[in-house]
């Protein structure tokens, strides 16, 4: 025989159940807004940076001066010898491979390579005092700057008159 559920049992069980339904649906977490925030306030624009200017440093402007007497000397030597690369060279046009005027005039070419490669390593000195100041943050410092641009301009000068030097004569 079954017993008939009691209606306070069906009522205490129909609480709990609408209870339980009630604390299912309820939404305890809370959602940002969808307004805007703080941050989306202030644009997109790029923020202004203030640039940096380089405080005169005395020891750098030597070690600047020492550099731009040698590359001086370099670009001086090297035209003088280029004139005579030169020279030779047109003397070695029609010589054979091998002959007495074609060596002079390869040898004066290696004479104005070491002239190139003495103004080549100016250029890495020049770039690791700038690299050297960047490691420690500081600003870069236009006298550097320029010096490395005219050490630049001379090494590559030097390689061009090399090349149109070196393209006049027979080829080995």
């Amino acid at each position: 025989m079954k017993h008939a559920p009691s209606p306070r049992l069906a009522a205490f069980a129909a609480i709990l159940v609408a209870l339980a339904t009630a604390a299912c649906s309820a939404d305890t977490n809370s959602y940002p807004s969808l307004g805007l925030r703080p941050v989306e306030t202030l644009g997109f624009a790029e923020p202004e940076v203030k640039t940096a200017v380089a405080a005169p440093d005395p020891a750098l402007d030597t070690d600047i001066a020492a550099i731009a007497g040698k590359l001086a000397a370099i670009t001086t030597g090297f035209t003088r010898d280029a004139g005579k690369a030169e020279t030779l060279a047109r003397s070695a046009r029609g010589a054979a491979v091998g002959s007495d005027a074609w060596i002079e005039a390869q040898s004066a070419l290696a004479g104005l390579d070491d002239w190139r490669a003495q103004s080549s390593s100016l250029v890495t000195d020049i770039e690791a005092l700038a690299t050297d100041r960047a490691a420690k943050l500081q600003p870069d410092y236009p006298a550097l700057a320029t010096i490395r641009a005219k050490a630049q301009a001379e090494t590559d000068r030097q390689g061009a008159t090399i090349g149109r030097i070196q393209a006049s004569m027979p080829a080995a």
